[in-house]
């Protein structure tokens, strides 16, 4: 019990754990280390804009993995635009690379900060159920725990960390 406890509230649930393995051994024969972009993807209202997947509970910020022959930049753009219709005004922030353990040995993400236009409203589809634009103030409820403190290293009020 004191395991299933440990383990961040989106990842309790047995179907996100499953699916999260599959994903993950399947990446582990197809490549050596797996590697991801994520985004505090902020509106000219300083809104942030969150997801909600299919496949695992909570909400996140938009993101996704690196494809072979792929550029982090190019996986970012490509990863916003498929999440929420976004497009990056200017130049997206490198703000940290954190090592994701929590999922597995061999992942790391490549965490952005950047300024978005959403061309037309995401609707919903088989891999994002909901997504929008929220106040830091007012987030949805079930915002995951590695996305606030994502948020909180971003304002200063919490120091940045090596693992996600």
């Amino acid at each position: 019990m004191a395991d299933a406890e440990a383990r961040p509230p989106e990842m309790r649930n047995w179907r996100a754990r499953l699916v999260t393995r599959v994903l993950h051994t399947w990446f582990a024969l197809s490549r050596g280390m797996t590697l991801g972009v994520r985004a505090a993807a902020f509106d000219a209202d300083g809104r942030v804009f969150m997801v909600r997947h299919s496949y695992v509970p909570g909400w996140h910020m938009p993101g996704g993995g690196v494809e072979r022959g792929e550029t982090f930049n190019q996986a970012l753009t490509k990863e916003l635009r498929e999440e929420g219709n976004l497009e990056i005004s200017g130049q997206a922030e490198l703000f940290a690379v954190y090592f994701n353990s929590g999922t597995s040995r061999r992942d790391h993400v490549a965490f952005y900060r950047c300024t978005v236009t959403q061309t037309a409203p995401k609707r919903a589809d088989r891999e994002i159920v909901k997504s929008g634009f929220f106040a830091l103030d007012a987030l949805p409820e079930g915002v995951t725990a590695a996305t606030r403190r994502r948020l909180e290293e971003l304002a200063g009020r919490r120091a940045v960390s090596e693992t996600w």
